[in-house]
């Protein structure tokens, strides 16, 4: 039987060139959700602009409480949005990022 005392591994050895670690999957992760969210304020912003001239008659809209929460719903949708593929936005975003970690 031969001696494997002497044999030495290092971790960069252990990694094909297509396997990521752990710490560059939770990057990617991140950088996503950065993208995701950046996303959404934008959809957000479009929204209300959209939103804002249109009125809804009684007794299903109006008074202080629409104008209130409108801003909460638009919001709400703009994140649905965005983590339901958006407008392509966030693709655009992320691939930047992921190019400025390096990570292309």
């Amino acid at each position: 039987m031969a001696d494997l005392s002497a044999l030495t591994v290092t971790p960069n050895l252990l990694q094909s060139p297509g396997v990521q670690s752990a710490a560059e999957l939770a990057k990617r992760g991140a950088i996503r959700e950065t993208a995701e969210k950046f996303e959404g304020s934008f959809l957000s912003i479009m929204l209300q602009q959209m939103f804002e001239g249109v009125e809804t008659s009684a007794p299903f809209g109006g008074g202080p409480g629409e104008t209130m929460f409108k801003s909460f719903m638009t919001e709400a949708m703009a994140k649905k949005m965005a983590a339901h593929g958006g407008v392509g936005i966030a693709d655009q975003v992320g691939r930047e990022m992921l190019k400025l970690q390096g990570l292309s």
